[in-house]
């Protein structure tokens, strides 16, 4: 049995681009332990962090993702932990949903749960979904952010399905 989907064009995004600085906000931010509400200005504080925001938890495209992430130990090698990486996703999925994937996917990162989409609105990457009235998610986006939340890199889906390109990526985390 084979996976069932249509490749979808999607609109333009109104996205912060490289220079411009990223909006702040405040969510549960969800770890294999517990969640608290955390501000990303408090994580960039710390030094850069690289933000991904994903569809929900369970769907095929999160788990390919956090899949390649976590085999590449971003944040967890020695030259990411000299430049104080942090790597945190978004998506609309709930602390509950988001404990369960840290789980099942055996991730040591931490992940913000936006059931309102308000953040991907404020990013300019919220996606309504298709067949479901009323529900949007945000469309796969990558940014890398300073201490200041101003983008050193960004990249956001222009189709549904879409991957980032994790050696562009990795390229960008080896040059902090």
């Amino acid at each position: 049995m084979g996976l069932d989907f249509e490749v979808v064009d999607l609109p333009p995004a109104d996205h912060p681009d490289v220079g411009e600085q990223a909006p702040d906000f405040e969510r549960p931010l969800v770890n294999q332990e517990y969640w608290e509400d955390a501000a990303l200005s408090d994580l960039t504080a710390e030094g850069p962090v690289l933000l991904l925001f994903h569809t929900m938890d369970g769907a095929f495209p999160t788990t390919y993702m956090w899949n390649e992430i976590r085999d590449r130990k971003w944040g967890h090698r020695p030259d990411d932990e000299d430049a104080g990486l942090q790597v945190v996703g978004c998506s609309i999925s709930s602390a509950y949903e988001h404990k369960t994937t840290i789980d099942e996917r055996e991730m040591d990162y931490r992940l913000f749960s936006d059931p309102q989409n308000g953040v991907a609105e404020q990013y300019g990457i919220a996606h309504e979904l298709d067949g479901m009235a009323g529900v949007s998610e945000p469309r796969p986006a990558v940014f890398l952010l300073d201490s200041e939340r101003v983008v050193q890199y960004a990249w956001v889906a222009d189709t549904w399905p879409a991957f980032p390109d994790y050696d562009e990526i990795e390229a960008e985390l080896d040059a902090l």
